[in-house]
């Protein structure tokens, strides 16, 4: 049986002396964990949360966490961010010499480990590490900003990732999510796709009738894509 609907809230979009609140009011508004987009300063342009951040919120809400790790050294970090109270740690195909042992070495750790890939990396990156990951994350956009527009022709490989995972057994396991201009324009495409965890930033928080609407609203375009 596939995995459920998730909505997991990017919160770069918040004013981060405000992040404990958000987590907050995200829990609140129904979301069901909390993304933290990690950004080194190198594999992308922008950084951003560090372990001693993301842990400082830890206590705000009980929603899982899951750092996306778009960084070029990922072994050398994942202690701290599991450290910090992330449950699932999300490395790049791109930026993984040996991705099979980072992948074993977040395990090890006791974490959940994930994979992303960009836009122009194809899904035969990921082939042979699908036994190791309880997630694959398809990027939407180019990494490294929020606000961007959905890149439509990604669908293709969100249905290729998709049908990887089936045939390989393990739709019961392995979540689909997709990550950057996920919004109520959107969510339906990516969900039809095959994806079941949706990234979500900018459109939640610019929504103006509020974060518990933006969350219900995409969260019901997605299952109205299930059923038609």
């Amino acid at each position: 049986m596939p995995r459920p609907i998730a909505i997991a809230p990017s919160v770069l979009p918040v004013d981060f002396s405000e992040l404990g609140a958000a987590v907050t009011a995200l829990e609140a508004a129904g979301v069901d964990r909390i993304h933290w987009d990690v950004m080194d300063g190198q594999f992308v342009p922008n950084l951003t949360f560090g372990p001693d951040l993301i842990a400082s919120t830890r206590r705000h809400t009980t929603l899982p966490f899951e750092a996306h790790l778009m960084v070029f050294t990922p072994d050398v970090l994942a202690g701290a961010f599991i450290d910090a109270g992330c449950e699932r740690l999300i490395v790049h195909a791109e930026a993984c010499t040996h991705l099979h042992r980072t992948l074993g070495n977040i395990r090890s750790l006791g974490g959940k480990a994930a994979v992303s890939i960009n836009p122009a990396t194809p899904a035969s990156a990921i082939a042979h590490v699908l036994d190791l990951v309880d997630l694959v994350l398809v990027m939407t956009v180019n990494p490294g900003f929020g606000g961007q527009s959905y890149i439509s022709t990604m669908e293709p490989k969100i249905r290729e990732v998709r049908d990887m995972i089936t045939a390989a057994g393990l739709d019961d396991i392995v979540d689909l999510e997709v990550d950057g201009g996920i919004a109520p324009a959107t969510v339906a495409n990516a969900t039809a796709a095959g994806a079941n965890v949706f990234v979500a930033g900018s459109a939640l928080f610019r929504d103006p009738l509020g974060l518990t609407h933006a969350v219900a609203d995409i969260r019901g375009r997605a299952l109205g894509a299930l059923s038609a």
